[in-house]
């Protein structure tokens, strides 16, 4: 029987993907233009959880179980990377290595 983690990895990723553009929006909207690692590092951080939420759905759409199994590997890995992406940043925030 397949693992099947691609509708917790869909719903985890969506809604770390929208708290990204709320900070990022809320950079842009403050005028914060100094920390630009910090908006670098989240805009990565949406690329990599837009595409885990992708693929991730793909992998609940098709039938093929061998391609959905592959599929959702690849969307837990670039999820696993956003989490570090988004725990480097809030690190990079918190120790005030940015000023």
């Amino acid at each position: 029987m397949p693992d099947k983690r691609s509708p917790h990895i869909l719903n985890t990723s969506a809604n770390l993907l929208g708290l990204c553009f709320i900070v990022l929006t809320s950079i842009k909207v403050a005028k914060m233009g100094d920390v630009s690692i910090i908006d670098e590092t989240t805009a990565i951080a949406i690329v990599l959880f837009m595409t885990s939420c992708i693929l991730s759905f793909l992998a609940m759409r098709r039938e093929n179980d061998t391609g959905n199994n592959h599929l959702e590997k690849i969307a837990d890995i670039l999820f696993l990377s956003g989490l570090v992406v988004l725990f480097l940043t809030t690190m990079i925030v918190t120790f005030n290595i940015v000023e």
